[in-house]
């Protein structure tokens, strides 16, 4: 009676440690240390099968211990006693001298040769579908009892129910998790229109996600977009597609394999980060595509406004010469959206631009025989005063060189909170009260209204200098 006491009361137990958490590692030390006690075993060890190894893989025990648990014993179905009852789906039962036995596997961290007796039943759910097995132990011979190997069955039975529910749990869980860090992805998608930031998104989402140690997107042409972290033992590389094509990779790394669930994870990711991707790219062309007409239009009107004061010259003109120098003005305008370009930046490196527009007046004026020298410091200029700056450093080389001595000195420099331009000549000077012609009221207005600065001529016997002066 005291006996059949002991294994209702077991088997309510365990059924209580069961429903008491979803966690499984704790209700697996609850059974095996209450079945232990309940049937006088000296140990107990649970097992439960994984299906992607194909392996028993020790969880739980009492009694006794792991020693270096770094590596967990782990056997098939069919290799030792216990995987014989696994894979027997029956109970296996020897009384004495189980160490023996043919089937025994012995694992070096785990002594199990001192005990003399085995009871081991496998874990089935549903009465068919193996999740893992268990067994007792006792360190003398000992014959089990009927009703203690259908006590122990029932146990697995309630162990095995434990496990189903425990991995609904994880699944659903890893869903929420799932859908969480999607949901992540796309907030910051939908909310920047900054290519860089929906890129840093996606890594450190991607990091946070599966635990990697290093993520990061690698475009079409192998350039690394944004790297995160470090590189580790096991890497995944999960291909982003765009409308049937493979725009780049998404990467992650971790010191631990990655599992099935991990890759269809990542791989919802690389949806997201596609489409990240896509519209970053297309936010970005149709910024451009709307900064090029401005840029177009702009200079379109300041070209027609050239044109305009050059037809309301009343002075007496060459058509030729006006015509040239419209040319030039055009060009001018043109170097600067060259720069741009090539720059892939709203600011314009103003001693790159310079010593274009200085190549080009001295072949287009004809004006091999001069020397031309340029002192041309670091000096960046938003794109809209670049043009100016451009069209006023032109007429004033443009004069230097047609009109000046065989010398003409350029100096580009930073005085402070401003930028000065000097262009000097060596030529005969010119008189106090210079002719104000299209080319000079050109120059007046664009440092005045564009640049906010003044412009300074100087003229005696040593030559012609002109000063330009603007905030930088």
């Amino acid at each position: 009676m005291d006996r059949r006491e002991r294994h209702l009361r077991l088997l309510t137990d365990t059924i209580e440690a069961v429903n008491s958490t979803l966690d499984l590692e704790e209700v697996l030390t609850q059974v095996a240390t209450k079945v232990a006690d309940a049937l006088h075993a000296d140990a107990c060890f649970v097992y439960l099968y994984d299906d992607r190894s194909g392996e028993l893989v020790l969880r739980a025990t009492h009694g006794t211990r792991v020693e270096e648990m770094t590596q967990r014993p782990r056997m098939r179905p069919g290799e030792g006693i216990t995987g014989s009852a696994a894979e027997e789906r029956a109970p296996v039962m020897i009384a004495a001298e189980a160490n023996l036995d043919p089937r025994f596997k012995n694992f070096p961290n785990l002594p199990e040769d001192e005990y003399e007796s085995i009871l081991a039943v496998p874990i089935l759910a549903r009465g068919e579908r193996l999740e893992g097995a268990l067994n007792i132990r006792t360190r003398k011979p000992r014959d089990f009892s009927e009703d203690e190997i259908d006590l122990l069955l029932a146990i697995a039975a309630q162990v095995a129910q434990s496990i189903e529910h425990a991995k609904l749990y994880e699944e659903a869980q890893r869903r929420v998790h799932e859908l969480e860090a999607l949901a992540r992805i796309s907030e910051a998608v939908s909310e920047s229109l900054y290519l860089e930031e929906s890129l840093e998104a996606i890594v450190k989402t991607t990091m946070d996600a599966l635990s990697a140690t290093g993520a990061a997107l690698v475009l079409e042409d192998g350039a690394i977009a944004w790297p995160e972290g470090h590189a580790d033992a096991h890497a995944i590389r999960q291909p982003l597609r765009w409308r049937g094509r493979q725009i780049g990779e998404l990467v992650a790394d971790r010191p631990v394999p990655f599992t099935e669930a991990d890759r269809e994870l990542l791989g919802s990711i690389a949806q997201q980060a596609a489409v990240a991707l896509e519209h970053g790219r297309a936010v970005m062309r149709g910024v451009l595509a709307q900064e090029i007409h401005h840029r177009v239009k702009n200079n379109l009107q300041t070209v027609a406004s050239l044109l305009r004061l050059q037809a309301r010259d009343t002075g007496g003109i060459d058509p030729r010469k006006a015509l040239d120098d419209s040319v030039n003005r055009i060009l001018a305008i043109a170097a600067v959206h060259e720069v741009l370009t090539e720059q892939r930046d709203e600011d314009v490196d103003l001693a790159q631009l310079l010593g274009r527009l200085r190549a080009m007046l001295v072949q287009d004026v004809g004006a091999a025989g001069h020397e031309v020298a340029a002192e041309l410091e670091a000096v960046t200029l938003a794109g809209n005063r670049a043009t100016a700056l451009a069209l006023v450093f032109s007429e004033l080389l443009g004069n230097a060189l047609e009109h000046g001595g065989a010398h003409v000195r350029l100096v580009l420099r930073r005085a402070g909170d401003e930028v000065v331009l000097e262009i000097g000549d060596d030529g005969p000077g010119i008189p106090a009260e210079p002719h104000r012609g299209t080319g000079l009221s050109i120059v007046r207005a664009l440092v005045r209204d564009e640049l906010g600065g003044s412009l300074e001529l100087h003229g005696d016997v040593a030559g012609t200098r002109a000063e330009v002066r603007f905030p930088a």
